[in-house]
């Protein structure tokens, strides 16, 4: 009975294949149920092509009617089933009683058509498990679900099969009702009748009652089941969905919610069917008292209430609004295209492309004065379909609709005059549709979660601090008001989401030490950062460590930065990042020579980083050393791996050598890079240097005051010029090195060759006395650097400070440390240093 049995376990779609497969009068599905053990033991194709097999099981066939007819005469509730099989064996015997290979064949049929019904069944499971990643770990609710779902699935099909028991005891009352005044009687005989017919009755009547409490029974779980599937699971499935439009890992593919809702819905349009026929048997047959009279009508109305709940809650929004090139959904433009998509979690095959979905916007939002007011362009209007969905979903996907402002009075635009900014009003897009089937007729609705509308997209970077902001903070999905009175953020809530960032576009979020750095920016140093709250207005307005952006624009500089040009490196978890100076020097002075590490800007609002590395000498001293941040204009031309293998020094006798020899801690720079570095080319050069020109500048800390020469190498690209964080670089004009956030102390020791300009200054003659050094008959060569400028020997640090040509370039910030200078491509920066001559370069 395998097959057969695994036949009855089918989803509606399948059984009613399987249900015009014996449609006809061929052979009818009562054998096949009945006889489904033997049936299934026979060889009917080879019985097809001969004859004498087809004979003997053509007889066999009628012997297990024959005894399948005694077994339903031993049975008093069988009288109607005894009944057809006697018919169809007559059936049988005058059809194919001359051609039984014609019966064989047919019978064959039948059962590789049962078997390509089920083989159909496992291939579209085998994609379903393909396409969708099932959760490792059910958690109890959804288990407690999948419980419900069997129940229920068991309790309808044992339904079934009562009211088929109730419609044979029926008939079999009804007929012998019918025919017990047909032939003479005596009147004890009619007495006896009718008191067989009375006993009937009483079963009959008692099966009705025990079918209805069976009913009530079934709509107690399967309310229990639309409880759990619209209150919990379905509520989880949108706080996930929350989540992952702000970039969280969640698991919200619909498919496992699709088939629960669809489970439920079949069931429950089965009862619908049940009821139906239950009213047909008691217009046939009833009586005083009839159950099915008083308690029909309320179960009736009870299904559709729970058909009509589990429908308006399927339909929801599976893809929220997103606009191509942005940096996530919910965060809506102006007269630019976006798409979103509805589903609706009911598979209904035979309502593919009936039923329409149409789109609006702020359909039930108040008028509030100052609220931008908006029109829908486009296709507004689709029809639910299986094409749009990969796992045969009812959809309907919108992908070319436009938001347009409407006109305020005088037919000028609606301005925004409330007392929100634009990107943090909030509004909400809505679709309907409208079910009918079955004799019902639910109008079904669903919205999006809130979106942000900005015309301009130098507005999207805070649009989308609005979207992080509300989805962290807020369940409310039309909660429009929420940026009135914006609740704090708790630093467990705010961290998990800038990890979320990160993630969402590469391989890593932050890891703890990260998140600690990012904190203590933020609160400053304590020993938890848990009971820290944050103010939407630090979040995103206020500006961030007296730079001129907020840690918003901050952090998606520097995520935007590492999306772009650093994935490779973030991925591998290669950049710390967050680290603060004083903790890098920290960390770098207790490693090996030249280790180095990574870490970005705090002072660039676009993003930028740089890399610092430890020198130790023979006398027992370190020294770390940073070079310019880099900027996504420099890394759109030079790789920044390139940069790491390609940076040099010039040490004693003008040796050229990288300084950058372990990534912190202690992995050996090339095993951690080399797969990153690029090929060299026919020449077997490296396809980057042909594109870069460095300027190598010499200096000396000798007090014996000899001058060393500036040099030049041929190197550079003039479009790698002008850095764009003001506060890490001078421009390109001054060519000076220029002391920011990573510039040590000035030393007395350090020395500097003069220029020409600063050498004819008359200034400079206090300061260069005729005895301490001979500038005229000094052997002196110049290549010029971008202004004609370098710094003299001995000056002392106040006193060039104080000088009006340095002013110029200068104005309030302290003097430049003297130092050896490194430029890669223009980067200019003073690193301290207690070696010479000593060169850096790229």
């Amino acid at each position: 009975m395998a097959q057969w049995h695994s036949l009855q376990q089918l989803d509606s779609a399948y059984l009613q294949k399987v249900d015009e497969l014996y449609f006809g009068e061929d052979f009818p599905m009562a054998v096949r149920h009945y006889l489904s053990s033997w049936i299934e033991s026979q060889d009917w194709e080879k019985a097809s092509r001969d004859v004498s097999v087809a004979s003997i099981l053509f007889q066999n066939l009628l012997e297990n009617l024959d005894i399948q007819y005694s077994r339903f005469g031993q049975e008093s509730e069988s009288f109607l089933l005894q009944h057809n099989f006697r018919s169809f064996k007559q059936n049988f015997q005058a059809t194919y009683q001359e051609n039984p290979c014609e019966m064989a064949f047919i019978i064959s049929k039948l059962l590789m058509e049962e078997k390509n019904i089920l083989n159909a069944v496992l291939l579209a499971q085998e994609v379903q498990n393909l396409q969708v990643q099932p959760n490792p770990m059910e958690t109890e609710s959804q288990q407690d679900v999948q419980k419900k779902i069997l129940e229920l699935k068991s309790k309808v099909l044992d339904m079934e099969h009562h009211v088929k028991s109730l419609e044979e005891q029926q008939d079999e009352f009804d007929f012998k009702y019918k025919t017990h005044n047909l032939e003479g009687h005596t009147e004890q005989e009619r007495k006896e009748e009718m008191r067989v017919l009375q006993d009937l009755l009483n079963k009959l009547n008692e099966s009705r009652k025990n079918l209805l409490v069976g009913l009530r029974n079934i709509l107690a779980i399967a309310d229990a089941l639309l409880v759990s599937l619209v209150r919990e699971e379905l509520v989880d499935w949108r706080r996930r969905q929350q989540k992952a439009c702000i970039g969280a890992p969640e698991n919200v593919c619909l498919n496992q919610l699709e088939q629960w809702f669809t489970v439920n819905a079949e069931c429950l349009f089965h009862l619908k069917k049940i009821l139906k026929k239950l009213e047909e048997l008691c217009a046939k047959v009833t009586y005083d008292g009839d159950p099915f009279k008083t308690e029909r009508p309320a179960l009736q109305k009870r299904v559709d209430q729970l058909l009509t709940d589990l429908l308006q809650s399927a339909f929801v929004v599976e893809s929220q609004p997103t606009i191509p090139l942005g940096k996530g959904p919910l965060a809506l433009r102006t007269n630019v295209q976006f798409s979103v998509k509805t589903r609706l979690l009911v598979k209904i095959p035979e309502m593919n492309h009936l039923m329409k979905v149409t789109a609006m916007i702020d359909k039930d939002v108040q008028q509030v004065r100052g609220y931008r007011r908006f029109n829908i362009l486009g296709t507004n209007s689709k029809a639910l379909n299986m094409a749009e969905s990969t796992s045969g979903g009812m959809v309907a996907e919108f992908r070319h609709l436009t938001l347009k402002e409407q006109k305020a009075g005088c037919g000028g635009k609606g301005s925004n005059d409330g007392a929100l900014s634009v990107t943090e009003e909030l509004h909400i897009i809505s679709f309907e549709a409208l079910f009918e089937r079955h004799g019902l007729s639910v109008k079904l609705q669903a919205s999006t979660l809130p979106v942000v509308i900005i015309s301009n997209s130098s507005q999207q970077q805070s649009a989308w601090a609005s979207v992080l902001w509300f989805n962290m903070l807020c369940t409310d999905p039309k909660g429009l008001s929420f940026f009135s009175s914006s609740p704090v953020a708790t630093w467990p809530q705010l961290s998990e989401m800038l990890s979320w960032q990160f993630l969402s576009v590469t391989k890593r979020g932050l890891n703890k030490e990260q998140l600690r750095m990012l904190a203590e920016k933020l609160f400053g140093r304590q020993l938890s950062y848990e009971n820290c709250r944050l103010p939407w207005a630090r979040f995103s307005k206020e500006n961030f460590q007296n730079n001129n952006f907020s840690f918003w624009a901050w952090i998606d500089g520097i995520r935007t930065l590492v999306k772009s040009y650093l994935e490779d490196l973030w991925n591998e978890g290669y950049i710390m990042g967050f680290v603060s100076k004083g903790k890098e020097k920290t960390l770098l002075k207790k490693q090996q020579h030249g280790t180095f590490l990574l870490r970005f800007s705090e002072s660039c609002k676009d993003g930028a980083i740089t890399f610092s590395w430890v020198d130790h000498f023979s006398n027992g001293k370190s020294n770390v050393r940073t070079v310019q941040p880099f900027t996504k204009n420099d890394l759109s031309q030079i790789p920044f791996v390139e940069i790491l293998r390609n940076f040099q020094i010039l040490v004693d006798e003008n040796v050229p050598e990288n300084p950058l020899k372990f990534l912190y801690p202690n992995i050996p720079k090339d095993d951690a890079l080399w797969k990153y570095y690029a090929e060299n080319d026919a020449d077997g050069e490296n396809p980057y240097k042909k594109y870069i020109k460095t300027k190598l500048i010499i200096v000396t800390s000798d007090k014996s005051n000899d001058v060393q020469s500036a040099q030049s190498t041929d190197t550079i690209n003039d479009s790698l010029a002008t850095p764009d964080c003001p506060g890490d670089a001078l421009p390109q004009s001054t060519g000076c090195a220029t002391q920011n956030e990573e510039a040590p102390p000035v030393t007395e020791a350090m020395q500097l060759t003069p220029s020409d300009e600063l050498v004819n200054d008359p200034w400079l003659s206090n300061i260069f006395p005729q005895n301490h050094i001979d500038l005229d008959n000094t052997d002196f060569f110049h290549q010029d650097l971008d202004d004609n400028s370098v710094y003299p020997v001995g000056i002392d640090s106040s006193s060039i400070e104080d000088h009006p040509f340095t002013s110029e370039f200068f104005g309030s910030n302290p003097l430049p440390t003297p130092v050896t200078t490194v430029t890669t491509p223009t980067h200019f920066n003073a690193v301290g240093y207690d070696q010479s001559p000593l060169l850096l370069h790229y």
